[in-house]
């Protein structure tokens, strides 16, 4: 079972495509769609899932209608209207209308809307201007999503990634103050020179400490014991 990256990596791939002639709606996904020189958005978003075997993710794979889609999608289940997810394969209704418009594949999620690539899109045009383009929208033209049931992501975080997110929960540590009830056992460790601190002068009470800096303690309170 393919994952939502992976038909987001098949739509990538196509981004920059344009129908040939131009103004035709005659493309590669038409003709393996067997509709060419018709309106090819959906066909484009049916051409990406089959690249992968996936196009039983979708709940009609012999229509090139988003409005068809859409019913496909609320009569199997399979039908959101909020909380979009990279990988749904949203549908948009531009006027208001009521009527399904356009369809596109959410690559990611932006405050106001999505992020999707689409086929046959383009600036002045956006339901057939003749190309894939990666292309905002706004959540108010977004009518739904057919949210396809994909294979789970795998967790992956590089080892760069876990460095920052380690020094950033360190550095909130470091930053706290110790609580009250160890200021008698702070004052006897500095006191006594067990705990000396930073060179910037600050004691890290909420720190970690090694097993080097565990030692150099030990050590210090062994020569105070024997001394």
């Amino acid at each position: 079972m393919p994952r939502a990256s992976d038909i987001l990596a098949i739509a990538r791939a196509e981004l920059g495509y344009t129908e040939n002639p131009r103004g035709s709606n005659r493309t590669k996904y038409g003709a393996w769609f067997g509709m060419d020189g018709s309106p090819w958005c959906m066909m484009f978003v049916q051409w990406c899932f089959a690249q992968t075997g996936a196009s039983d993710l979708l709940p009609n794979t012999t229509t090139a209608s988003c409005g068809t889609m859409m019913r496909a999608a609320q009569a199997a289940g399979c039908w959101v209207t909020g909380d979009y997810r990279p990988g749904d394969v949203v549908i948009y209704d531009f006027d208001g209308d009521g009527t399904t418009d356009h369809t596109g594949i959410v690559e990611s999620v932006t405050a106001s809307g999505v992020i999707a690539i689409e086929g046959n899109t383009g600036s002045g045009n956006d339901a057939n201007g003749g190309q894939v383009q990666r292309r905002p929208r706004s959540n108010n033209v977004i009518k739904g999503a057919i949210r396809p049931a994909y294979e789970e992501e795998e967790d992956t975080v590089t080892q760069e990634q876990f460095n920052a997110m380690m020094d950033t929960w360190l550095a909130g540590k470091t930053a706290a103050e110790p609580s009250d009830t160890s200021a008698e056992a702070r004052a006897w460790a500095e006191g006594n020179g067990i705990l000396t601190g930073y060179a910037d002068g600050t004691k890290r009470y909420k720190a970690y400490c090694t097993r080097e800096q565990t030692v150099i303690f030990l050590n210090r309170l062994w020569k105070l014991i024997v001394k």
